[in-house]
């Protein structure tokens, strides 16, 4: 959870929180993984419950109206869900086999993806399987982007967030060692092994982990061009993010980074190193990168997530409608706030 652990699907998870709180729901997160903290804490308005504070989420599940989860931890609190007659959400951020095979094991009464062409995919799954058991009801929700809380004037760095060799780490040393002349940033990930050049290169600087709140003034205020050289996206949250500040983004054409970078998504193949050079050279041009910039700012705006969220909000409070039902059955008494 954010602000120990930023990654994308993380961040989605916080932004579709965040309003449900607003709303007037007690909402909180328990986590299945172990960090430092000991102690419950408040991120966003959301109550976070580390796995080191040692509480009984057996207990806190049982007297909730609705339980949402995601990645790996679909299947025990589907489980869970089934156990104590609850509804189940799962947020689906990947197209990779288990992420449909655990939503699709029973008893999801929202389903969750987060671009159109990741909706398409689980429609072949159902198709492919069957006797799979689809889930009552299903939504899209692209990841969240605020436009305010990215916006920064842009720098002149060419970017890479998360140096791991799937998000092009190697490809993107490679690129600053052949342009000696510009300035590139590598922030570091919040998971997997970091590329590291194999001997120094000068104009590449190296930052460590960045929380999400601090990305505007650490990151994209100091950023002309973002890249996306990933072997796998299913949407892209970092690339929307920098466009809110018109920061032209180049990347690799996954299904999901041309879905969500749009008219405005610059692409390369991740294998053609001097694709990649032969277009940043001409990106970094001024009347090119104002252009460029342009596309950037009226995709951000495009993809603003005030009606997505509202859908988001308006679906969790009709299945969590069938929890205070459900409870109001268990225990005979009035339920009159959703968890």
């Amino acid at each position: 959870m954010p602000p120990r652990h930023n990654a994308g699907a993380e961040h989605m998870l916080v932004s579709m929180l965040r309003p449900l709180v607003e709303r007037g729901h007690d909402v909180s997160v328990w986590l299945s993984r172990y960090t430092d903290d000991r102690e419950a804490y408040t991120y966003e308005g959301v109550r976070v419950v580390p796995l080191g504070a040692r509480l009984d989420f057996g207990e806190a599940s049982r007297k909730a109206h609705v339980l949402v989860s995601h990645l790996e931890n679909v299947p025990p609190t589907a489980a869970l869900a089934r156990g104590f007659g609850l509804p189940f959400v799962a947020v689906v951020h990947n197209t990779h086999l288990p992420s449909f095979r655990h939503m699709a094991s029973g008893g999801t009464a929202l389903a969750v993806y987060n671009s159109t062409w990741m909706e398409r995919e689980a429609e072949l799954y159902f198709a492919e399987h069957p006797h799979t058991v689809r889930p009552d009801r299903s939504l899209i929700v692209r990841p969240p982007v605020v436009a305010e809380d990215y916006r920064a004037t842009p720098g002149d760095c060419i970017t890479l967030i998360n140096g791991n060799e799937d998000k092009g780490g190697d490809l993107f040393w490679r690129l600053a060692a052949r342009m000696p002349d510009q300035k590139f940033l590598m922030v570091k990930g919040a998971y997997g092994v970091q590329v590291e050049p194999p001997e120094s290169v000068p104009n590449l600087e190296v930052i460590d982990h960045v929380p999400g709140n601090e990305m505007a003034e650490r990151v994209y205020s100091r950023t002309r061009v973002l890249l996306m050289p990933s072997r796998y996206e299913s949407w892209g949250r970092t690339g929307v993010e920098a466009m809110a500040s018109g920061i032209p983004v180049v990347a690799h054409p996954t299904p999901g980074l041309c879905e969500s970078l749009g008219e405005a998504g610059i692409f390369a193949d991740r294998d053609d190193l001097d694709a990649w050079l032969v277009t940043l050279d001409r990106l970094l041009k001024p009347a090119e990168w104002r252009t460029a910039s342009k596309r950037a700012r009226a995709r951000s705006d495009a993809l603003d997530p005030t009606a997505e969220l509202a859908a988001w909000c308006e679906a969790i409070e009709e299945v969590a409608g069938r929890g205070i039902r459900s409870a109001n059955r268990r225990t005979a008494r009035p339920v009159s706030r959703a968890a």
